[in-house]
């Protein structure tokens, strides 16, 4: 993660800026060598050791980048194989000139017809980031024998059948070992499947001068644990637990009480001043047991919240909320009396995809609420299916703000946070270890947590995913299977008291 910057483009943006780079003198065969040149340099480093190159182009500026690398690793005395395809022919402008360059140099391309690849390391410079249609007939062929090389595997700018926009996988994609991209970052390396093909991330501007790259407004803002902290700010000396909010998380339906336990105890390790807990009378005396510190309410109507309703400063509704009576009547009261900051999320955005009046009194509410589906929920805020939704997850965390208002959270591989008049967060970091129950809950109650203590909606929802994620990652270093929610607590506390998490700083 070191050295990405934080401001993230649409492909059209980054073709764009590359234009307007011609346009202020830097001439397109320059910037494709400078291209080809951090490439090459780049994957050099990363495996010193090889000694012979298979090289995949297309015929666009991404095979033209190919080409680059092929001459200057030939020029190093590698052993390169170059494969065409699609009609040389139809290789134009700065590409062409590449191309040329490389056969001067006795590298001759041959087309690809199914050959396998031999080359100790592998480059895919096949499409980039204009591919709109799925990878079909020899580009698919290409693309399967990159991944069965069983090589070490290096994509220029996006892995080819990576969409750039949505990070949606186009019939096939090749999964790359490392993937260098420059001029701008794209969204869909970060969110979708993009976060599972990318592998290793290298970035070079190639120098555009900074005048240039202010021009164009980032459609997304990268979000990492350094990017974030100095949002919340280090406590004074005579700070009182009154002045770090007052958490009361509803849940905790039969049976479900540890999602309601779960979500509370992050909001204690995530800082906050006090935090209660309305559940069923039978779970209360056992919260209280297993966690002290928390403040457990038996609730069986409505009217019994009125007592820890008075003091509370955020609401979380949703871990363990149920679908049935309890909870929706709890929710419903809720959404009516309350007039404090909340965080909505699992079986609470559940009962608002069923419940017309439900959804138009969080669209109707003027509070700070953050919003915090994974796709099956957002799937049925939008009625639509979850397929849709991870086609495009840009366009699906866009179109819940704007239906629902407030700030969303699209969980998921490269989490979105969505909040109006601004660029959308991405959040750079997670693993396949959070695949599992619980952790939704947890990150409700960090979320809940950070707007007690101040920080807004916006603030609260992209520091917590991240600090989330981040937590995910420290805890997942013993290893991603059979990480549990629980164990993120520890690193909550110490990475939101700003130590470092060893990627970020």
């Amino acid at each position: 993660m070191d050295g990405l910057p934080h401001r993230i483009y649409t492909a059209a943006q980054v073709r764009e800026l590359d234009r307007a780079a011609a346009g202020s003198g830097l001439a397109g065969e320059e910037l494709m060598e400078r291209a080809g040149a951090y490439a090459w340099e780049t994957m050099h480093a990363r495996w010193p050791a090889a000694r012979s190159l298979s090289v995949l182009c297309g015929i666009g500026n991404n095979g033209g980048d190919g080409y680059v690398v092929a001459r200057l690793a030939h020029e190093a005395g590698l052993v390169v194989e170059v494969y065409q395809l699609g009609d040389p022919d139809a290789v134009q402008g700065e590409a062409a000139a590449a191309r040329e360059r490389l056969l001067a140099v006795g590298v001759e391309p041959q087309a690809y017809a199914g050959q396998p690849l031999i080359g100790q390391l592998v480059v895919d410079a096949l499409f980039g980031t204009g591919l709109r249609r799925p990878v079909e007939g020899p580009w698919r062929a290409a693309v399967d024998a990159c991944n069965e090389a069983l090589r070490p595997v290096v994509a220029l700018d996006v892995p080819s059948g990576l969409q750039a926009d949505t990070g949606a996988v186009l019939g096939a994609c090749v999964q790359a070992d490392l993937t260098v991209s420059f001029v701008g970052l794209t969204l869909g390396l970060f969110t979708g499947r993009g976060p599972a093909v990318t592998g290793e991330l290298a970035f070079s501007d190639l120098g555009l001068p900074a005048e240039l790259q202010a021009q164009a407004k980032p459609v997304a803002e990268r979000l990492d644990l350094a990017r974030v902290r100095p949002w919340l700010a280090p406590r004074p000396r005579d700070a009182h637990k009154g002045q770090h909010g007052h958490v009361l998380v509803v849940g905790g339906e039969h049976g479900m009480a540890g999602a309601a336990q779960l979500a509370a105890t992050a909001a204690l390790r995530a800082g906050a001043g006090l935090v209660s807990v309305a559940t069923r009378g039978i779970h209360a005396p056992l919260l209280s047991a297993a966690r002290p510190e928390l403040m457990a309410l038996g609730v069986e109507s409505p009217g019994e919240l009125e007592r820890v309703l008075a003091r509370a400063t955020v609401l979380a509704l949703g871990p363990g909320l149920g679908r049935g009576r309890w909870g929706t009547e709890l929710l419903q009261y809720l959404l009516e009396r309350a007039h404090v900051p909340l965080v909505l999320d699992a079986d609470a955005l559940n009962l608002i995809a069923e419940h017309e009046a439900l959804a138009d009194q969080v669209a109707a509410g003027s509070r700070p609420r953050v919003l915090t589906p994974h796709p099956g929920e957002a799937a049925r805020l939008l009625a639509c299916t979850v397929e849709e939704v991870q086609a495009d997850r840009y366009s699906a965390v866009r179109a819940l703000q704007g239906r629902f208002g407030g700030v969303w959270i699209l969980k998921g591989a490269g989490s979105l946070v969505a909040g109006a008049g601004r660029a959308v967060g991405v959040v750079h970091g997670g693993n396949p270890g959070m695949a599992g129950g619980g952790m939704g809950d947890a990150l409700t109650g960090i979320v809940a947590a950070l707007l007690g203590q101040g920080l807004s909606a916006w603030q609260a929802a992209a520091y917590g995913a991240t600090l989330h994620a981040a937590a995910a990652d420290a805890a997942a270093e013993e290893g991603e299977r059979g990480l549990l929610a629980s164990d993120l607590m520890p690193h909550i506390r110490r990475l939101c008291n700003g130590e470092a998490d060893g990627a970020d700083d």
